[in-house]
């Protein structure tokens, strides 16, 4: 299981890193009141992203949450299953 909710941080890390593009991290954070370390460690695939800081991430990139949900689950694959 561990491997698997991995995979999901490694994926929301790439997709995080390409919207955010040469915008600083700081800007980022402050305009969603997300704190910069907990931005940064999404961007390193090193924290867990509460439901509330999905949206806030997407509202920073202007997109619905649903867009950026659909990329994760676009580049997790199909088959991508957290079940065994």
């Amino acid at each position: 299981m561990q491997e698997k909710k991995q995979k999901i941080l490694n994926s929301l890390s790439k997709i995080v890193r390409k919207n955010r593009g040469d915008i600083s991290i700081t800007q980022l954070a402050l305009s969603v009141d997300v704190s910069k370390s907990i931005w940064y460690m999404i961007e390193q695939g090193k924290r867990d992203a509460q439901l509330t800081t999905i949206f806030k991430i997407a509202e920073a990139f202007n997109l619905k949450p649903s867009k950026l949900l659909q990329e994760l689950e676009s580049d997790l694959g199909e088959s991508f299953s957290l079940s065994e």
